[in-house]
This record gives C-alpha cells, sequence and structure tokens, in this order.
C-alpha cells in the first residue's frame, strides 16, 4: 500500500471543502441537464439507479447502524418515498432533485452522488508549454475558494506576516496573549506554492502525466514543508508571548491522516486515538491482508525484538481480515462493522520518534508518516469548530477533546466521520452515470459513539453556518472571557484526573 493510498483514508473531495455546507453539497453543484424532455421520458432507469444506490447502502455503509439506531431514520421508509416521487418526475431534472432530497434525508457528510460533467475541460489543457501550475492543478493543487477566517477578525487581531499556509496572529484578551493560528484544510492541496516547491525540487516533466511515484514524491515534499511551517508558526506565536492557543478549524473540510500529527504537535503528552470500525467486505479484507503482507516482509530484515513484534501486528491484521471476510447482512442479527486497531492503524499511541529509521512504522502508524514533534504546543489550547468542520477536522478535534488536552468552543460539527479508505468503492450508477459513494470506515470515541454524530464543543457559540466570518468574530469576542474561564476549570480538572 502506497503512502498516497493510505492518504485517502480520511480525504474529503477538494470540491467539497469549498462549501459552507461541507460534502453534503457535492450534489447540488452538479450541471444542469443539456436537453429537454419529451413525454416519452421514463422513471425506470432512474428507479433502476435507485435500487443500486440502495444495495450499495445494504451492503458497503459503515453508518448504516449508526442512521437507524442512533439517528433512527427509517431507511426503507426513504428509498419507497424516493420511488414515489421518482415515478411522479417528468423528466431528468426533477429525477435529479429525488436523488438529491434522498442524500439530505441521510444526512452524512459522506454520503455524495458526483455526477458526470461532460463539458469539463481537462485539467491539463493549455495554450502553450505547461507551466508549474498547470502541472500543479491537474495534481488537484488549488487555492480553496471562499476562505472563511473567524478568530483574524477579533478586535485588536494583529497578524504575524501575510503568508496565506497558515494564518496566525495575536489578540489581547483580558490582558491576556492569545495566539491564533487558521487551518484551513488537513492537506496541501489547498496550497499550490507548496506544490511549486516540490516541483522545483523534483523536476518532473511538466508535459508528461505525474506518476504514482512521482505524485508521491510530491506530496512528500509538500506535508514536510507544511508541517515545518505550522511548527515554525506556532514556534513564533510562542516567542511572541501567547499563553494560550487558538486553533481555528471552522468550515475545515478534512484532509488526511497529517490532522493525528498536528494533534500530537500540540499535545503534552501521548494521545491515544479512536477506536476503529470497518466496514465487512472484499475492500478491508484486501486492506488488511495488505498490511499483514507488508509486515511479514519487513520482518526478516528487523531486529528480533522488531521481528517479533511486527510477526504479532501481521496476526493482528490477519485476524481482522478474518473479520471483513465474515459479511453481515444488513437484516442480520449481528455486528455491522468488524473492529480492529484505531484511527492511525494498529497503533494507537505512540511518540513522534517511535518510529524513527524504521520503514515499517506508517503501516501500523499513520502519524509516521509525517515529520513532526511531539509538544510544540503544550499550554492551554482552544479549538474552534463549526457546521462547516468536517471529516480528518473532526478527528482532529475529537482525539484532543477525548484525551482532555483541548476545549473545543463552537458549534456542533457537520457529522461526516471517517471515509474512504484506499480509495474506497465507489458505486458508477448505470443509467446516470453518476458515482454513489458511501464512507467505509467509522472512528469510535472514548464513550463508544461514533464520531459521525459530530462533535459537539464543550461550550456552545450561536453560530449558524451562513453567517460571515465578522459577525461570527463577534460572537466569539463577546465569548472569550467565559470561554478562558472555563478552559481553565476544564484544564486543572483533566490535570487532576491524569
Amino acid at each position: 500500500m502506497t503512502m498516497q493510498s493510505k492518504r485517502l483514508l480520511l480525504s474529503v473531495a477538494l470540491a467539497v471543502t469549498a462549501m459552507v455546507f461541507g460534502a453534503r453539497s457535492v450534489v447540488a453543484q452538479a450541471d444542469a441537464p443539456t436537453s429537454t424532455q419529451t413525454a416519452t421520458w421514463s422513471p425506470q432507469p432512474w428507479l433502476d439507479d435507485l435500487q443500486q444506490i440502495q444495495q450499495t447502502m445494504n451492503s458497503k455503509y459503515a453508518n448504516l447502524q449508526w442512521l437507524t439506531e442512533t439517528r433512527q431514520v427509517n431507511v426503507a421508509g426513504l428509498f419507497t418515498d424516493a420511488e414515489t416521487r421518482l415515478r411522479s418526475a417528468g423528466n431528468d431534472a426533477e429525477a435529479r432533485a429525488v436523488f438529491d432530497r434522498l442524500l439530505r434525508k441521510i444526512d452524512d457528510g459522506h454520503v455524495v452522488i458526483d455526477w458526470p460533467h461532460p463539458n469539463a475541460p481537462s485539467p491539463m489543457a493549455t495554450s502553450g508549454e505547461p507551466t508549474e501550475d498547470d502541472f500543479c492543478r491537474a495534481l488537484g493543487y488549488a487555492t480553496k475558494p471562499g476562505v472563511i477566517n473567524v478568530a483574524a477578525g477579533l478586535k485588536g487581531y494583529r497578524a504575524l506576516d501575510a503568508d496565506p499556509t497558515f494564518p496566525a496572529g495575536l489578540v489581547t484578551v483580558a490582558g491576556r496573549q492569545i495566539g491564533v493560528v487558521r487551518l484551513e484544510v488537513f492537506m496541501p492541496e489547498h496550497s499550490p506554492a507548496l506544490c511549486r516547491d516540490a516541483v522545483r525540487k523534483l523536476k518532473p516533466s511538466l508535459a508528461a502525466p505525474c506518476s504514482a511515484r512521482c505524485q508521491d514524491g510530491i506530496g512528500n515534499l509538500a506535508y514536510a514543508a507544511m508541517t515545518t511551517l505550522l511548527e515554525d508558526r506556532i514556534g513564533a506565536l510562542k516567542a511572541a508571548g501567547a499563553s494560550v492557543l487558538i486553533v481555528d478549524i471552522t468550515n475545515n473540510g478534512g484532509g488526511s491522516e497529517w490532522a493525528e500529527a498536528v494533534a500530537r504537535m500540540l499535545s503534552s503528552r501521548e494521545l491515544v486515538s479512536e477506536h476503529q470500525g470497518f466496514v465487512r467486505g472484499p475492500l478491508w479484507a484486501n486492506h488488511w491482508a495488505d498490511v499483514s503482507k507488508q509486515l511479514r516482509a519487513f520482518a526478516p530484515r528487523a531486529k528480533p525484538q522488531d521481528r517479533r513484534t511486527l510477526m504479532a501486528w501481521s496476526a493482528q491484521a490477519d485476524r481482522a481480515q478474518r473479520q471483513a471476510e465474515q459479511q453481515c447482512p444488513a437484516s442480520g442479527n449481528c455486528e455491522w462493522l468488524g473492529r480492529a486497531g484505531y484511527a492511525t492503524g494498529l497503533v494507537g499511541s505512540a511518540g513522534a520518534s517511535a518510529f524513527s529509521g524504521k520503514p515499517w512504522g506508517p503501516a501500523v502508524f499513520t502519524p509516521a508518516e509525517f515529520l513532526y514533534h511531539d509538544g510544540v504546543w503544550s499550554g492551554p489550547l482552544l479549538i474552534l469548530v463549526d457546521q462547516g468542520t468536517f471529516s480528518a477536522a473532526e478527528e482532529f478535534a475529537s482525539v484532543l477533546q477525548d484525551n482532555r488536552l483541548a476545549f473545543i468552543a463552537g458549534a456542533r460539527t457537520g457529522g461526516a466521520g471517517c471515509g474512504h479508505t484506499d480509495g474506497g468503492s465507489p458505486t458508477v450508477l448505470t443509467h446516470s452515470g453518476a458515482t454513489f459513494e458511501v464512507p467505509d470506515c467509522a472512528r469510535f470515541r472514548r464513550d463508544g459513539s461514533n464520531e459521525v454524530n459530530g462533535v459537539i464543543p464543550d461550550y456552545l457559540i450561536p453560530w449558524r453556518a451562513d453567517d460571515g466570518a465578522l459577525f461570527k468574530a463577534h460572537l466569539l469576542e463577546n465569548a472569550l472571557p467565559q470561554i478562558l474561564r472555563q478552559m481553565q476549570t476544564h484544564r486543572d480538572h483533566a490535570e487532576r484526573k491524569s
């Protein structure tokens, strides 16, 4: 399994993070129908697509039990209603509206339909010699539109500089210096400058497609640069006298396992990640088989103690594979998801240097992919979230909240949780050609709840999804003195329990 394929475990489509409502908005971005339907229009092809969606939900959807038992949604009733609406539709536009409505009712940030865009230009299309920008754009590197930086709207906010990757600054509240850093997304694809720098170092042919090895090389350099930059920003805020750090992840649509590395940069002690659940079936059976194969391949060249550990982990992966091969029918009286390991792999807690020099480290502990340092920040930590916080951003907030190392303020997050492993197993709908995707994994929090519930803040701010950044900043400013007092109480309590 390549480093890039592992990163897909938590990924959110780049288009998703541009929208206030996160992943749910993908269905709203579909092109309008280009032809006018006639009296001969038939709903049957759309009913066939609907049946495919229902079959996918019943066989591949990680959060099926959550939807029926926790959310108490009558899934069969949703599809019966959708079928009735399709039979009453008169054209493709009305049929697609039925599908959009169905997804809104399911209300899971990782359940999406990507409608085909037949007139979309090729990402490498260019009128002359391709440039670094063309090359990076073809790889998905593009500045995120509609950026909302809430904390920067606080009165008296003083920016460190104009660097756009991680906007950072300081604000004084009740006589205390508060450091602020904005994390727009937990991956480098929204920072084209990181890609351009990597391209200049690797010097690939700009006119040729970038191979998997090429993409891994660019991604590795981009992540390394991003990690160093964030650590430098935190260090600069400490040097400027910050005694509290605000990390703004409002409207952050997610990203990759880098979120776990960042959480550990902000932790004064080792974190324990969330437990992992996975859909039984060939996708995860192959995943665990691949993990086991990798670990067994490394074992002969490892030191004796490491060899024993690698073989023990390989046996864990084998057991997880057997779970994945034992499928549970949707109507069956069995545990819908298999359970093994943590959001970070077979290892849920380790120091940043625990796997230094061990090439198999990322196979058991995904943060080992990244060259980060533990405890870059160890003081009071405030995380800002809202309804546009999804996926890996929810993982970041959850692991810090569950380990009692951060105070969360804002609005309940959007609810996407875990996403797609090794690219997922998308379903292409036969009639429309649309791609239907459901999450194949789940993360379970300290209290046993599914992260897809959304992260509930320790302090609720009355933000709405359509509020502008300045109004959100105004509401945050009014709440900050009380938040700081509650943070101290929360921190004192956590230290007594640790």
